[in-house]
């Protein structure tokens, strides 16, 4: 990467991008005291919001995610890539505040927001139950002024044929202490040319207010914009110098699609901007580890305009002075000894609770509880992590009985309903368990019948998806060692270029949530089956 468009660090720390690697969209990100938050979308998986934590910028861990149950969000029949969009985490006396949407349609240009708040006096909680704020547009947050006010920033939707779906940028009172909106909204901002304005973010600094949106859409033509105004309600002047970030028209970096960003700043002073990035596997091609998060240092002069240097994202940044602080890495192998399921994972569409995820009845093993079908938006039975690198696997030990063709348990490469790869153990019409491989693209299911396997008689079933680059591998462990399946899968279906579908200029869907990887068992009779996996190993190379 050239010196004259990348921010390259030259002191002994640096942070390398993306900071938080695979599915880690739309980061808010905030500093309490000493301590460092992101939190990032979710849509269709629990727990719902997932939220990291540093102290240096440098090194995070995951602290898991928020919404852990129906009670602060039911994603029952949760359509793809719907769900929480863009969460808002601030802090503001002595409570955590965190603002998400739950978005339900993609439909006729509906998108059916609605925006909830939640709060804590503790990052790990317990969270409040969510106070209902309205369903006027998403990409809701929350900016508490210095005179004690908050308010309530989002895009505003408008449904109306010929009209811009992006309407600008709306604020709204919100009353802390009635734990309600207050008065009635107003739009603050309208966006520049670029259009689809949204993502909005208000800080107070050198005497003025700073609004930040993105805009461009989350793909391509992403950008952060920066706009400021003495008066809270505006006018706002747009930085007369474009865009604060963006990867528009630069192909070669190895970042793109920057945008969608939040300002920190440290204990020191220094500022950074936490954004989302995608690593397309090629140029302007399929991004299957979605969108990531990426931290940038932020130059703001006195008097001055906030700049990046060479207003891209760099791959490598200047860490700011503070002591290092490295955290335990994480194991590779979950052996399921612990009560409850490992930061790694999350579950589609509802919670890990114990009538479907059971860690208790057979110690040391995960057993999952068949769910519906790969369509099926109500009750599936997925248990995935997100995929981290363009060359990683997840391997598991499988013991499982089925009784027919309906019961079904294995290992999946999985982005959607839709997009996915499962090899599966199942019984067969003559009685045998067998090994079968299945593919979805856009729906189209390819079986692989010549490669099925017959396991009868085998209690122990080793299983292992591999992701390299842009193909995907599946191997098996009879007892006799490893052996792979002879073929090679397409890995860019699980991306979110491939699962976007525009109809009439429509979307009837959109893909922003990254491949998986996940153990998948389906009970399609309901006959009460279910799976044991003894451990799961992830590795990256």
């Amino acid at each position: 990467m050239s010196t004259d468009i990348a921010n390259v660090a030259t002191a002994t720390r640096s942070i390398r991008n993306p900071v938080l690697a695979g599915f880690h969209p739309d980061p808010s990100i905030l500093r309490v005291g000493d301590d460092y938050y992101l939190a990032t979308s979710t849509f269709e998986w629990y727990p719902g919001v997932r939220v990291h934590h540093s102290r240096d910028l440098v090194n995070w861990r995951t602290l898991g995610g928020v919404i852990t149950d129906r009670r602060l969000l039911d994603l029952r029949g949760c359509g793809d890539s719907n769900g929480v969009w863009a969460p808002d985490l601030t802090y503001h006396d002595g409570q955590f505040h965190l603002v998400y949407s739950d978005v339900a349609s993609f439909a006729s240009g509906y998108w059916d927001p609605q925006n909830f708040l939640v709060t804590a006096e503790d990052i790990t909680g317990p969270w409040s139950d969510p106070v209902k704020l309205h369903g006027r547009g998403f990409d809701a947050a929350l900016f508490h002024d210095d005179d004690g006010t908050s308010w309530l920033l989002s895009m505003s939707a408008d449904w109306r044929p010929g009209r811009d779906r992006f309407g600008g940028i709306e604020i709204q009172q919100y009353d802390r202490a009635a734990r309600s909106l207050a008065g009635r909204p107003r739009i603050l901002f309208t966006g520049t040319p670029v259009g689809v304005t949204e993502g909005p973010h208000i800080y107070r600094h050198d005497g003025w207010y700073w609004l930040i949106t993105a805009e461009g859409g989350t793909s391509w033509e992403h950008q952060v914009t920066v706009a400021r105004s003495r008066e809270l309600f505006g006018p706002y002047e747009v930085d007369p110098d474009g865009p604060l970030l963006t990867s528009v028209g630069r192909p070669e970096l190895r970042l793109q699609k920057a945008g969608h960003g939040s300002l920190v700043r440290t204990q020191d002073g220094e500022w950074y901007l936490a954004h989302l990035v995608g690593r397309p596997y090629s140029p302007l091609g399929s991004c299957v580890l979605g969108r990531e998060t990426a931290i940038q240092r932020v130059e703001w002069p006195a008097d001055g305009w906030p700049q990046i240097v060479g207003g891209v994202p760099a791959d490598e940044v200047v860490a700011p002075d503070l002591p290092a602080h490295p955290w335990p890495a994480e194991p590779d192998t979950d052996h399921f000894d612990a009560p409850e399921l490992g930061l790694c994972w999350s579950t589609l569409r509802r919670p890990a609770t114990a009538d479907w995820v059971d860690l208790h009845s057979r110690p040391s093993h995960l057993r999952i509880h068949g769910g519906q079908s790969p369509v099926g938006r109500q009750a599936p039975s997925l248990v995935g992590r997100r995929v981290g690198a363009m060359h990683c696997s997840l391997e598991t030990v499988l013991e499982f009985d089925p009784v027919d063709h309906r019961q079904l348990a294995g290992i999946t490469a999985y982005y959607n309903t839709l997009n996915w790869h499962h090899l599966y153990l199942t019984r067969a019409d003559d009685g045998r368990t067998v090994l079968e491989l299945l593919s979805s693209d856009n729906g189209r299911r390819t079986p692989h019948p010549e490669l099925t396997v017959d396991a009868s008689g085998v209690d122990r079933v080793g299983l292992r998806a591999v992701f390299d680059g842009p193909v995907v591998r599946f191997d098996y462990d009879l007892g006799a060692g490893w052996q792979r399946l002879p073929v090679d899968l397409d890995a860019t279906i699980l991306s979110d270029e491939h699962a976007a579908l525009i109809i009439d200029g429509e979307p009837a869907a959109w893909g922003f949530t990254g491949a998986f990887l996940g153990l998948w068992v389906q009970d399609l009779g309901g006959d009460g089956a279910y799976a044991d996996f003894d451990l799961a190993t992830y590795r990256e190379e």
